[in-house]
């Protein structure tokens, strides 16, 4: 249950990314790698406070932005 509830926040983290992202289109694509990387961080140091557990919150991490740039990439095909 513990895997399922940081799967959803970290799909919550990845849309604020998404929604940032967009609100800084114009800006320079370092600066968008920067904010990547905080936001990734960000969903490490939150999985793993719920999880408790480096290896399981990594393997979580990747499974969630998989999942997230699979329906990102799917989502923007049909638009």
């Amino acid at each position: 249950m513990r895997a399922y509830m940081v799967i959803i926040i970290q799909l919550m983290i990845w849309s604020g990314f998404t929604y940032i992202e967009w609100l800084s289109r114009f800006d320079w694509y370092i600066y968008k790698m920067i904010m990547f990387f905080i936001f990734f961080y960000l969903a490490i140091v939150i999985g793993n406070w719920i999880i408790h557990s480096t290896r399981k919150t990594m393997m979580i991490t990747f499974i969630s932005l998989s999942l997230y740039s699979f329906l990102h990439i799917v989502l923007l095909s049909l638009w």
